[in-house]
């Protein structure tokens, strides 16, 4: 830094010479700054610049790809919620990152400042780390679209379909309507039963005794009657698959129907396919197979009652 010589300063007042040195040493720290800080500076901004750029090229996608899901309305709100979330994410951090930079650079002590930052994360971190989880966890189910708001699925060893799908925490209901608040943390394993389609498959038991290609031919009638009719024909995917003789107990057979059909309409169509067997066996007169053993007694005829045997006749000493 300059400092000015004595000869000139002997003769410069008192308040003039403090105003002089003011005015010196804040050109020399402009200089400095010039020179020194403002390059490191303005690298900053480029980097975040560049960053904020990458975040709002891959919002928009994600925008414009919630936007052409026009028949899946509750994917779209899902892809727009976390593209928010990710931006205002992004530019917290970013925002961040610029005030370190622009502190260091006036000359402020950063030491304190993230002494105190990494104190006070600790203890959060330690407080929250499972909010933290879940939110993470969350935000992956969203991206990667593992299942939505009105899916079947099986997760943390319970089934039910999703009412409500957060960050946090997935509200499952049961078939009986118990509501299960799931945290996603707690999620390792999704299995989606609502995904593309789904499958159909009803045990018919038969008595053993019955013809099985009469059966077979018997059952891949009504399943075709099933699938062609007016109300389930935009449901049924596909032709019904009759797998013939699968499992023999006794005088039990059973003979497995599956039918591919659209999600969430699998139990219609089941009602429906067991209705029509249970018709078609009455007017076909065949007998349904019973896994129980089953004793039969038989009615005696009142006129003719069983003779029962004469009691011994005790010795004659």
């Amino acid at each position: 830094m300059f400092t000015p010589s004595p000869e000139l300063t002997d003769s410069i007042p008192h308040d003039e010479r403090f105003f002089r040195f003011i005015e010196l040493s804040w050109k020399n720290d402009l200089i400095r700054f010039v020179q020194e800080s403002l390059p490191k500076l303005l690298f900053a901004i480029l980097l975040a610049f560049i960053f904020q750029r990458i975040i709002v090229f891959f919002v928009s996608r994600m925008l414009k790809r919630a936007d052409g899901l026009v028949g899946n309305a509750q994917r779209a709100s899902q892809l727009r919620t976390t593209a928010s979330i990710l931006r205002a994410t992004s530019y917290g951090l970013i925002g961040f990152y610029l005030l370190t930079q622009v502190l260091e650079a006036i000359g402020v002590s950063l030491g304190p400042f993230i002494a105190s930052a990494g104190v006070i994360g600790l203890g959060i971190s330690f407080g929250a780390q499972s909010i933290f989880k879940d939110m993470l966890t969350g935000i992956f189910i969203l991206i990667e679209d593992q299942y939505n708001v009105g899916d079947s699925i099986r997760i943390a060893s319970l089934t039910g379909k999703v009412e409500d799908l957060s960050l946090r925490v997935t509200k499952l209901r049961d078939n009986d309507g118990t509501l299960y608040i799931v945290p996603n943390s707690q999620i390792t394993t999704v299995s989606n039963l609502s995904r593309d389609f789904a499958v159909g498959t009803l045990n018919v038991s038969v008595d053993a005794r019955e013809d099985p290609n009469r059966v077979i031919k018997i059952l891949t009638e009504v399943a075709s009657q099933v699938r062609i009719d007016e109300a389930f024909k935009d449901i049924v995917m596909d032709a019904p698959n009759i797998l013939g003789v699968d499992k023999i107990s006794g005088y039990e057979v059973i003979y497995p129907i599956n039918m591919r059909v659209m999600v969430n309409q699998r139990d219609g169509v089941l009602r429906e396919l067991r209705r029509r067997i249970l018709m078609a066996f009455a007017k076909e007169g065949i007998a349904f197979g019973s896994s129980n053993s089953t004793l039969i007694l038989q009615n005696q005829d009142p006129a003719n009652p069983p003779k029962l045997p004469e009691p011994p006749i005790p010795p004659t000493t």
